[in-house]
């Protein structure tokens, strides 16, 4: 019995952490591409300032079938990030083949 309430009072006890978005952005190789309004791809929400583009949302899939999918609609990108995992220059390389 008193390991349960020992236990309670550490659950109780332990603070709440809070979950923040990991950074799902790109950079395009040529801005001219950038799209001037916000264009869902995969259910994540794409908004660019330039060749500078970042989401919110998304599917969950690959970082590496992401940056296809975004390679197929905008063209190549020199940076590729999604959901915090930033991919390999070699990785985008692919990406952009």
């Amino acid at each position: 019995m008193r390991a349960l309430v020992l236990a309670a009072a550490l659950f109780a006890a332990a603070p709440a952490v809070a979950q923040t978005a990991a950074p799902t952005s790109l950079t395009l190789a040529d801005a001219a591409k950038a799209p001037a309004r916000p264009l869902i791809i995969d259910g994540a929400r794409w908004t660019c300032d330039g060749a500078t583009c970042t989401a919110s949302g998304g599917s969950e899939q690959p970082a590496t079938r992401a940056c296809r999918r975004i390679v197929q609609r905008l063209g190549p990108v020199t940076a590729f990030s999604w959901k915090g995992v930033a991919l390999t220059a070699e990785q985008i390389a692919v990406c952009n083949a």
